[in-house]
């Protein structure tokens, strides 16, 4: 076994097992097969063997029959030889149809129906002997030879010891009338065919498990085709995060552009920032338009600060928002009257700065309630990291 394959431990994927059923690749039990056409034509014969044994007696007195005008004329004889043998496969024709038609039934039966040509396209790689040679000397192949050799010595044998105890039965037979003999005949020749359709049947018992065993095994895979297929399906890591990280960025790009038209950033000291906005004609409630912890909670400090925006620190009010809305959507109930405290501070200043005058309010400390807050030990809801004392 080489190095490669002594890595692939792991069992095949559904999308391994799914593209080797694509190219061909099903578990198929060829003993199965066997069994089942033999048996279905045991089984024929066994319910039509009055029928045929007729048939067989009406067929050989023909064919034995002589007269003066079939001597003379030798074509005569070619035509009731092809009579004969048009009638002979009359009745094996039907039997042959069963066969096929069973033994195509526990193939589907075994590995379902699955159409693909592409087992019967070239592939020039196995062409190389080498390759070859591997193939040949392979554990599934010498199997898959011990196997059918050991099928092959059981029938042979189990079909001679069946001949040699019957042995006396087929030279009685000889002494026999024509009936009684075809009807003799066909009792050892059905109970010859029973005993090896019950062989055939205890080695398709043992292959098809068998041939799904070794596919599974065929199809096993190492860490690196796993990784690989991993990737093939869900896309690179690193392709992925950096795509990640670029549609956060342009989430906070847009997001930043919207915090020069706010009414108010509330923020912490140092990790969180919100800013909010409202419009009594076009908002039932305040709705934040921006929010960002540590350095982008930083970034919209200073946009505010730049654009005149007020900022307000209030550590509570500003975890509580965090921690319970998302950009664009409007404030919870809850807060409506600790936002409502800020929003008037803020209408105050631009009062005042309207009129040119100091407006000579101090800001307002807002109650939150406290299981909004999620350093607070009331809080039920703690889905953000804490944060630090200072």
């Amino acid at each position: 076994m080489s190095d490669s394959d002594q890595d692939r431990q792991l069992p095949a994927t559904e999308r391994k097992l799914k593209k080797a059923r694509e190219d061909g690749q099903v578990a198929r039990s060829r003993d199965l097969d066997h069994f089942a056409a033999l048996g279905a034509a045991v089984a024929v014969l066994a319910a039509a063997a009055p029928l045929l044994t007729g048939w067989m007696g009406e067929l050989m007195a023909q064919g034995l029959r002589f007269d003066a005008p079939s001597v003379q004329n030798p074509q005569l004889m070619l035509e009731r030889l092809g009579d004969q043998t048009l009638r002979l496969l009359a009745v094996l024709g039907p039997l042959f149809g069963v066969m096929v038609v069973v033994a195509l039934a526990s193939g589907l039966l075994a590995g379902g129906w699955n159409f693909t040509m592409k087992a019967l396209e070239p592939k020039f790689e196995k062409i190389n002997p080498l390759a070859g040679l591997q193939r040949l000397f392979s554990i599934d192949q010498m199997t898959q030879t011990l196997k059918a050799c050991l099928l092959a010595l059981l029938l042979g044998v189990l079909g001679a010891l069946y001949l040699w105890q019957q042995w006396a039965s087929h030279v009685a037979m000889l002494a026999m009338p024509l009936p009684t003999a075809l009807g003799s005949a066909g009792t050892l020749l059905r109970n010859g065919l029973l005993l090896l359709v019950g062989l055939m049947a205890a080695f398709a018992l043992v292959d098809v498990p068998l041939q799904r065993f070794m596919l599974g095994r065929r199809l096993r895979m190492s860490v690196q085709e796993l990784k690989q297929e991993h990737k093939e399906t869900e896309g690179n890591a690193e392709t992925k995060g950096r795509m990640r990280a670029k549609m956060r960025e342009l989430a906070n790009r847009r997001m930043l552009a919207a915090v020069p038209q706010a009414d108010l950033v509330v923020m912490n000291p140092t990790h969180f920032a919100v800013a909010l906005k409202y419009d009594e004609n076009a908002m039932g409630a305040p709705r934040v338009v921006a929010k960002g912890a540590d350095l982008l909670a930083f970034k919209i400090r200073d946009l505010a600060k730049e654009h005149q925006v007020p900022v307000l620190q209030a550590p509570p009010l500003a975890r509580a928002l965090y921690a319970h809305t998302e950009v664009d959507q409007e404030i919870p109930a809850r807060l409506f009257s600790a936002v409502a405290q800020v929003l008037a501070w803020v209408y105050q200043l631009r009062e005042a700065a309207a009129q040119g005058r100091y407006a000579g309010a101090e800001a307002p400390v807002p109650e939150v309630p406290p299981d909004l807050d999620p350093l607070n030990p009331a809080a039920k809801l703690k889905k953000y990291p804490q944060e630090p004392e200072l």
